[in-house]
């Protein structure tokens, strides 16, 4: 019932997808979404909890080992490459957290607040794993150059990555590895010049 809601939510939205379709395609009664989750708002929740627990699990991988020759722009990129794979591995999970933080579609489920709770830690998380890898990929301009990167552009390079996943997903055609590249030159671009400018 998770994976078939997952999908069918990713699709279609929440509100649009209805108790019957889901029963229809995942073979399973409507009753047995009321007996396991109370409610459709609290299958959403379900499926956001699991889908963001599996997400992040897969994310931790993607820090380790990073390369430790070339220059910031290498150890960057790769980075985003290994994010933007992981991104590829659950794609419905992100294309309904992103309709779900652009429609607010689930503020009359019950499970509201819980849904809700879920979006802010997956952005949250989401923004402090960006952080981590930015700063580590300044890492040559000392820590606290690094750092202040960072958290200057985490945000920045968040909103460029959500904007290549919403575009790979338009326009499948287009590559969503050249999109980070050109995410990663951004970055190390607006990075170097905040290393370059005196401190006060």
């Amino acid at each position: 019932m998770l994976d078939v809601a997952s999908r069918l939510m990713a699709e279609r939205g929440f509100a649009a997808t209805t108790l019957s379709e889901l029963s229809r395609a995942s073979g399973l009664p409507k009753s047995a979404v009321y007996h396991h989750f109370r409610s459709k708002g609290g299958l959403l929740s379900a499926v956001m909890e699991r889908g963001a627990y599996a997400f992040f699990e897969d994310l931790a991988g993607t820090g380790s080992g990073p390369p430790r020759e070339g220059g910031t722009r290498e150890r960057l990129g790769w980075y985003l490459r290994r994010t933007g794979e992981t991104f590829l591995a659950h794609p419905d999970f992100l294309r309904l957290h992103l309709i779900l933080v652009m429609n607010a579609e689930a503020g009359e489920a019950a499970e509201a607040a819980e849904i809700d709770r879920i979006i802010q830690r997956v952005r949250r998380d989401g923004r402090a794993h960006m952080n981590r890898m930015i700063a580590d990929a300044f890492a040559a301009y000392g820590p606290e150059v690094a750092q202040g990167v960072a958290d200057r552009l985490d945000y920045f390079a968040i909103a460029g990555f959500d904007g290549a996943f919403v575009a790979w997903q338009a326009d499948p055609s287009r590559s969503l590895t050249e999109a980070l590249d050109l995410l990663t030159d951004a970055v190390v671009a607006l990075g170097e010049s905040i290393a370059a400018r005196p401190r006060s």
